[in-house]
Parts: structure tokens; sequence; C-alpha cells
């Protein structure tokens, strides 16, 4: 399979993992649920759960792919204050803790890259 039929299904496998562990393991995401959000943190840990599972998708299915993926895209963005509150919170924790805390952060832009790049290479369907 060429690198680019494969990109999009390892995005989708990648979004689907991570939908999947917000219902396995919610405490953890509910931690850096940013505070100034309304609601539980609960709620806010299942409805970027659902987007993700759902984004895994729309990325998987070539009809959809283009707008998934921007939409992925979108979402990697959206998350990214929950990825700076859990740097802060565990600045004190054992380093390695801390250092995947802070590794997050830039790992960020590679993933919207990454989805932008499926979205360019989806056969023109939006």
């Amino acid at each position: 399979m060429p690198r680019s039929e494969r990109s999009p299904l390892l995005l989708a496998g990648l979004l689907a993992g991570a939908g999947v562990a917000h219902f396995a393991a919610p405490r953890t995401f509910d931690e850096i649920v940013p505070r100034a959000l309304p609601g539980s943190p609960r709620t806010w840990t299942y409805a970027s759960g659902v987007a993700e599972l759902a984004l895994a998708a729309g990325v998987a299915l070539p009809a959809t792919r283009k707008a998934a993926a921007l939409a992925t895209a979108a979402f990697f963005v959206g998350v990214f204050p929950a990825n700076v509150k859990m740097a802060v919170d565990w600045r004190h924790r054992p380093a390695p803790l801390k250092a995947a805390a802070i590794g997050r952060l830039p790992l960020q832009l590679p993933l919207v890259l990454w989805a932008r790049g499926v979205a360019r290479n989806a056969e023109g369907r939006s």
C-alpha cells in the first residue's frame, strides 16, 4: 500500500485509539480539561472522545476524508489548551512525566500538518 493510502488510515487509527482512551481512562483526560470551560470535565472528556471517534470514521472513508481531515486539523488546534494545562500542572512531577507533558506541546504542529496533508491528498471530495 502506497504511503499516500496508508497515511489517512494511520491518522484514523490514532484518532480512534485516542477516542477509545477517553472512555477507557477518562480521569486522565478530565484532569487536563481547562477550568475555564463550562460544565463538568467528564462531559468534555466524553465529548472529545466522541469527536475523535467520529473524525476517525470520517478520515477512514474516502468520501468524507477531505472534510474530516480538515476538521481533524482544527480539532488538534482546539485541544492545544488542554496540553498546555497538562504541561503547567505536571511541571513538578517526576522528570519522565514532566518531559512527556512538555513533549506533547510541539507534537501538535506535526499532527495539524499531517491532517492538512491528508486533506490535501484526498481526491477532491469535501
